[in-house]
């Protein structure tokens, strides 16, 4: 089944990049250029199989050159993270991708999308961004940005250096965590949440300053956390949704129909983005297993090195939504404002079916 999606994924990239329906194509007229910086590292699948291909060279091929993009990694481009929102603002470049929790900073209702155990699955994942998406742009247009699309990466799982067995066996761990939310959610189950940067991580889990780090399960697997981790507990924390932001000013000088082509591509490239996240984070439990038939993304673990998976518990999955309503939320709640929590019974609580007290 993972290699079906696989193939399915490779497809559907192919057909998203080479066949442009007829409402995509664009007339002849001005040359429309944007840089666009969108990842956290070049060599992420997201950068490789979905920006590169879709982004990079299918608006151009899609406009019959008329839309040209140059694209770059955080990295190519000297850019931290958090900065996102303010480089687009300032018409430094024209688009910018980055994590929600990370740029929240400047507009903080973006943590309304990922909050830790508000989405057990992909699938409401993507119902809450898709319902979140225009109440986020009234608050982006006011610092000057628009959000084009929301993707995640692969389902934020926890990795540990001894033997867990679900959320009770947290107690008492020291656990790297990635946000204030997930914070609030590993706490509750009595662990302490430690705040460390992520190329910090690696040593951190090796000298046993942590005993449990949370990240995309395929990130894990790049980053090589199966030489200092031994068990891999598959909860979904959060998804690590990400989006694409636009310069508003520059947005609103174009003319309705390269608009029209624009909201089309990133919607093409959201979409590949959301089956690559699907697809990935299987692929990344897969190759920490060292199960090389499945293992098509990212890098099979060596036979010796190979973790043990433990799957969430019923009883797991059916505390989350209690952690989330009694502890996450209102302490997000506290943190954002009032009005948050009433955006978010307004447009997420019917999806979530928790609401804010």
């Amino acid at each position: 089944m993972a290699r079906l999606h696989h193939l399915a994924l490779a497809a559907g990239l192919a057909v998203l990049a080479a066949v442009p329906g007829q409402a995509q194509d664009l007339a002849a007229g001005p040359r429309v250029a944007m840089t666009a910086v969108t990842q956290p590292g070049p060599t992420l699948p997201q950068y490789t199989q979905v920006d590169m291909p879709l982004l990079r060279d299918g608006f151009g091929t899609r406009s019959g050159g008329r839309v040209a993009v140059t694209l770059q990694s955080w990295p190519e481009r000297g850019v931290g993270g958090p900065e996102v929102i303010r480089l687009v603002r300032s018409g430094q470049v024209e688009i910018g991708g980055a994590t929600l929790g990370v740029v929240s900073g400047d507009v903080p209702m973006l943590d309304a999308l990922d909050l830790a155990g508000l989405n057990p699955t992909l699938e409401q994942a993507r119902r809450v961004a898709d319902a979140m998406t225009p109440v986020l742009n009234r608050d982006l247009e006011r610092v000057g940005v628009r959000m084009l699309a929301v993707y995640p990466f692969p389902a934020q799982v926890f990795f540990c250096r001894r033997p867990v067995t679900g959320m009770a066996s947290m107690r008492g761990l020291r656990v790297r965590t990635n946000g204030p939310s997930v914070a609030d959610f590993v706490q509750a189950y009595g662990a302490q949440a430690a705040a460390i940067a992520f190329p910090e991580v690696y040593s951190a889990l090796e000298r046993g300053t942590v005993d449990c780090a949370i990240t995309g399960t395929g990130t894990a697997n790049g980053v090589k956390w199966w030489e200092v981790t031994t068990h891999m507990y598959t909860l979904p924390s959060t998804w690590s949704l990400s989006g694409y932001f636009v310069n508003l000013a520059w947005w609103n000088r174009q003319t309705p129909e390269v608009r029209a082509f624009l909201e089309d591509g990133f919607k093409r490239v959201a979409d590949a983005q959301w089956e690559l996240g699907a697809v990935a984070t299987q692929d990344g439990i897969d190759c920490n297993l060292g199960l090389a038939d499945k293992c098509r993304i990212h890098t099979v673990v060596p036979e010796a090195r190979r973790m043990i998976e433990v799957v969430p518990s019923q009883a797991d999955l059916d505390s989350i939504k209690t952690t989330f309503r009694d502890t996450v939320l209102p302490a997000w709640v506290r943190r954002c404002g009032a009005r948050c929590g009433e955006v978010y019974n307004e447009v997420i609580a019917p999806i979530s079916g928790v609401r804010a007290q």
